[in-house]
């Protein structure tokens, strides 16, 4: 007789974007008529940049033509992109980091979410509270986490790094040693960002107790403090004991093409063990690769004329942010983040929880943010907020927020 993986009965409700999305539809069949304005699921709203359209069209049309069609990828990725990925993203900033150890993939949330593959189940992980949740979610589906406890609104074997306001929101050392460490900088959802002391701390702590950091880097891009590291290899150490995570999906708006890369140094061993051929033998083994045309893509974003295309808009949701970020503030709101990430952190008032603002504000103001409860308990009674709209709803949320 056939029987479930009983680790999925553990997860408590649905994936949180899906609860958001469940609903605002149950909302909108009650109010037909209602402008909703979206500042919850970071989806971008601009188009992609002219510069990577054209190297879109250009390899459409090679796939029109026999003697340039392309079928399945090479499973690690096409060498046009991995060879620029490893010279704009990392050589260009002195981190040693070859194209052979970068694998490209359809995005960064598939990566976080499989990287645990190649790791024991018995390992402990440990993880920012609040946090983004496929980190913790696809470690309960692994039987990682040991049981939820819906009173403390977490899981009994998961190690949480409370960030708060107190500590800037970026996580002290733990004193329970884990094996595995999930770190996100600029960190979604609170926005904050970790200065290179910081983060080195973090690396010599890694390799004192033989830990993995598991970093994602997605929004490295939005990064304008030049303190601020991009990469974790810009610290000593870090290519012995840290796996990072790219996306594209905010830096050049490929959330609708999807790609992404995750970089695993040949140095990283773990028990004497190189991780980079297991991370490679699951990618060959359950991947089939990016398509040619979207890698094309990829590969325009880093040319000249792609890179001011994109730092453009990254400018634009940049400006959406302080907008979001002065509004609220002289709103009387206590908020945080939006500057050297898009999103926007702030805390619920009157001591609401933070699925009852959500209620509040889409039945008030018509507008949808994401309760910060659903990034672990450490979210409760926050709210998070997206720079990702248009300027003119950006604008508009704004204004109904501060006439609630």
């Amino acid at each position: 007789m056939a029987k479930v993986n009983r680790n999925y009965l553990k997860l408590p409700g649905s994936y949180l974007f899906s609860m958001i999305g469940e609903r605002i539809r149950t909302y909108q069949k009650q109010h037909p008529d209602a402008d909703i304005i979206r500042l919850g699921i970071g989806d971008v709203t601009q188009p992609i940049a002219p510069e990577i359209i054209r190297a879109l069209h250009h390899a459409v049309d090679e796939m029109g033509n026999a003697e340039t069609f392309r079928g399945y990828a090479p499973d690690l990725g096409y060498a046009f992109l991995r060879s620029v990925i490893a010279e704009k993203d990392y050589r260009d900033r002195n981190c040693e980091i070859s194209e052979e150890e970068i694998f490209v993939s359809d995005g960064a949330k598939c990566d976080c979410g499989n990287i645990q593959e190649i790791f024991s189940a018995d390992n402990r992980i440990a993880v920012c509270d609040p946090v983004y949740p496929v980190y913790v979610d696809s470690n309960v589906m692994a039987g990682r986490t040991g049981v939820y406890e819906p009173e403390a609104a977490r899981f009994q074997d998961v190690i949480y790094l409370p960030c708060t306001k107190e500590n800037g929101y970026v996580p002290l050392l733990p004193k329970e040693v884990p094996d595995l460490i999930y770190l996100c900088f600029p960190n979604n959802p609170t926005g904050a960002v970790m200065k290179k002391e910081n983060l080195q701390e973090w690396v010599d702590y890694a390799r004192k107790h033989g830990s993995v950091i598991l970093y994602d880097a997605a929004y490295e891009a939005y990064i304008s403090d030049p303190e601020i590291p991009h990469s974790i290899y810009e610290c000593e150490g870090a290519r012995e004991c840290a796996i990072e995570f790219r996306s594209f999906s905010k830096t050049a708006g490929f959330t609708g093409l999807r790609l992404g890369f995750t970089v695993v140094p040949k140095d990283l061993k773990v028990e004497g063990t190189a991780l980079w051929p297991l991370w490679a033998r699951r990618h060959g083994t359950k991947y089939n690769g990016a398509p040619y045309i979207i890698q094309r893509a990829g590969e325009a974003v880093y040319s000249k004329e792609g890179r001011r295309q994109v730092r453009e808009q990254i400018a634009y949701y940049m400006e959406n942010a302080r907008i979001i970020y002065d509004g609220l503030r002289s709103s009387g709101y206590e908020v945080s983040g939006g500057v050297n990430a898009p999103y926007i952190w702030l805390r619920t008032p009157e001591g609401m929880t933070s699925w009852e603002f959500f209620d509040v504000l889409l039945e008030q103001a018509g507008v949808v943010g994401t309760p910060g409860a659903g990034f672990g308990p450490g979210g409760e009674n926050h709210f998070r907020l997206t720079a990702f709209g248009s300027r003119e709803n950006t604008v508009e949320a704004v204004e109904r927020i501060r006439k609630m």
